[in-house]
C-alpha cells in the first residue's frame, strides 16, 4: 500500500510540475504574440504585465523602460496603480529595488521590509526585479526594468519565477531593439527623402547658364559632398553688355551650409542690380548676411567678378577665392588675386582690383577647393596644375566642353570615390566684337 501510494504522490507531482511548465510554456508563447504584434511596446506593456503578474501571482507590479536622455527609469505599465500616477525613478536612486537592479543588471528577490516612497503603489512584501537586458554583438545592455511584488501564492517569489520572468524580460528586450531598428530605418529613409529633395531645391536656386545670353556664354557645373552643400554660383546681367559671376564656397557642407548659400543668392540678386561697383555690391551683401555667419560660426569665401566688354576691363572682389583664373588665348592663366578675407573673417569693407579684358581671347575659369582637393585611392591631391593643364588644353573649346575636361579629370583622379568636399567650376567667355 505503502508504495502504491509513494507512486500516486509522484505521478500527482508529475502531473503539477507538467502543468506548470504547460503554463510557462503557454505564457512565452502568448507573450511572444503580444510582442510579434506590436508596433510600440507602450501599447502591449499593460497586457504583458497583466500575463506575467497572473502567472507568477503577483497583484502589484510596474515595468521600466530607461530614458538615457534624462537618466530615469520610466514607467509604461503598471498593476495595482495607473502608469500616470508613478514616478520615474532616477537610475541613480539608493533604495529602491528597480534602480538597484537596472544598475546591477541581475535580477534579484527581496523580501518583505521597508518600501522606499517611489514604489509605493506597486511594491508591498516580497518583491521580484528583473532587468531588461539586450545581449548585442558589443555586450549587454539593460533598457529597463520588470518589477513583480505582492505574492499572492507564497510569502517569497521562487527562483522558478525569477527564471520566467527573465525569460520573458529577454523578449520585451529583444521587441525594444527591434522597434527602435524599424524606427532608425524609417527615419534614414524620410531623412534621405528629405534630403534629396532639399538637393533638388538647391540646384533649381542655380541659375541656368544661358541666362548670360547674349552677353556672354557660360557653363557651370555644381557637385555636393553630401546631398546638400555649401558650393554655389550666380550670374548678373547688368546691363550695357556687362555681366557679373559669383562663385562662392560656404564652409563646411550640409543643410546649414546649403542655408547660406541660399541666403547669399537672394541678397546677391537683390543687391548686383543696383548698377554699384563689385566691392559696393559685396560690402551690402556682408552686411545683409553678417549675422547669419556670426550665429552659424561659418565663413563665405567668394569671388564676384564683373566684366564689361565694351570697355576691355574686368573687375573683381576676391574674399578668399584662390582658384580663380583669366585664361588667355595662348593659354597661359593670370590669377585674380585675392582682395579680403572670406566674408565672416573680418570687419574690413570690401575692396576691387581690376585688368584688361580681351573679348576675343580671354577666358575666365572660377573652381573651388574641392575641386584641386580632391583625392585618389591613395590619398593623393589632384593639385591646381593638373587643373591648369586641362584649361590650357582646351582653351579654344565651348566652355561646356573645358566643364566636362575638368570633371573628368576629377573621375578619372577619384576613381569613382566619394568626394570629401563639394566642387564648382564655372567657365565663361564673351563674344567677339
Amino acid at each position: 500500500m505503502d508504495e502504491l501510494e509513494r507512486a500516486r504522490q509522484e505521478v500527482r507531482l508529475a502531473s503539477q510540475a507538467l502543468a506548470e511548465s504547460w503554463e510557462e510554456i503557454n505564457l512565452l508563447y502568448s507573450i511572444g504574440e503580444i510582442l510579434g504584434r506590436t508596433v510600440q511596446l507602450e501599447d502591449a506593456a499593460g497586457t504583458i504585465l497583466t500575463e506575467i503578474a497572473e502567472t507568477v501571482g503577483a497583484d502589484l507590479g510596474a515595468i521600466y523602460l530607461h530614458d538615457a536622455n534624462r537618466g530615469l527609469l520610466a514607467p509604461i505599465a503598471a498593476r495595482g496603480a495607473a502608469p500616470k500616477d508613478l514616478d520615474a525613478i532616477p537610475v541613480d536612486d539608493e533604495v529602491t529595488a528597480a534602480a538597484n537592479v537596472f544598475r546591477d543588471a541581475q535580477p534579484r528577490r527581496f523580501g518583505p521590509s521597508a518600501v522606499p516612497a517611489l514604489e509605493v503603489p506597486v511594491r508591498r512584501e516580497a518583491t521580484l526585479a528583473v532587468p531588461i537586458a539586450w545581449s548585442g554583438p558589443k555586450g549587454s545592455t539593460v533598457l529597463g526594468v520588470v518589477l513583480l511584488s505582492a505574492p499572492r501564492y507564497d510569502a517569497l517569489f521562487t527562483a522558478g519565477d525569477e527564471k520566467l520572468v527573465a525569460a520573458i524580460a529577454t523578449q520585451i528586450a529583444t521587441a525594444i531593439q527591434i522597434n527602435r531598428l524599424v524606427r532608425l530605418s524609417v527615419e534614414q529613409e524620410r531623412l534621405a527623402h528629405e534630403m534629396q529633395l532639399a538637393h533638388d531645391l538647391q540646384m533649381r536656386l542655380l541659375p541656368p547658364p544661358a541666362a548670360l545670353a547674349p552677353d556672354a556664354r557660360c557653363a557651370a557645373r555644381v557637385e555636393s559632398a553630401r546631398s546638400v552643400g555649401g558650393d554655389f554660383y550666380h550670374l548678373f546681367r547688368l546691363g550695357g553688355g556687362r555681366v557679373g559671376v559669383l562663385l562662392g564656397d560656404v564652409s563646411s557642407h550640409g543643410y546649414q551650409a546649403a542655408l547660406i548659400m541660399a541666403l547669399t543668392m537672394s541678397a546677391m540678386s537683390i543687391h548686383a542690380q543696383k548698377g554699384q561697383s563689385p566691392s559696393e555690391t559685396i560690402r551690402s551683401l556682408l552686411a545683409t548676411i553678417a549675422d547669419e555667419l556670426e550665429d552659424t560660426e561659418m565663413f563665405l569665401a567668394l569671388c564676384y567678378a564683373v566684366i564689361d566688354p565694351g570697355q576691355g576691363e574686368i573687375c573683381w572682389v576676391n574674399a578668399g577665392q584662390p582658384h580663380t583664373f583669366v585664361v588667355a588665348g595662348d593659354g597661359r592663366p593670370t590669377r585674380l588675386e585675392a582682395t579680403d578675407p572670406p566674408l565672416g573673417m573680418g570687419s574690413a569693407s570690401p575692396h576691387e582690383m581690376r585688368r584688361p579684358w580681351n573679348r576675343a581671347t580671354d577666358m575666365l575659369v572660377l573652381f573651388t577647393d574641392g575641386v584641386c582637393d580632391a583625392r585618389d585611392i591613395d590619398g593623393k591631391t589632384l593639385g591646381e596644375s593638373r587643373v591648369l593643364d586641362v584649361l590650357a588644353a582646351r582653351r579654344g573649346d565651348t566652355p561646356e566642353r573645358v566643364v566636362d575636361g575638368v570633371f573628368a579629370l576629377l573621375e578619372g583622379h577619384m576613381g569613382g570615390g566619394i568626394a570629401p568636399d563639394d566642387q564648382a567650376v564655372l567657365v565663361l567667355r564673351t563674344p567677339p566684337a
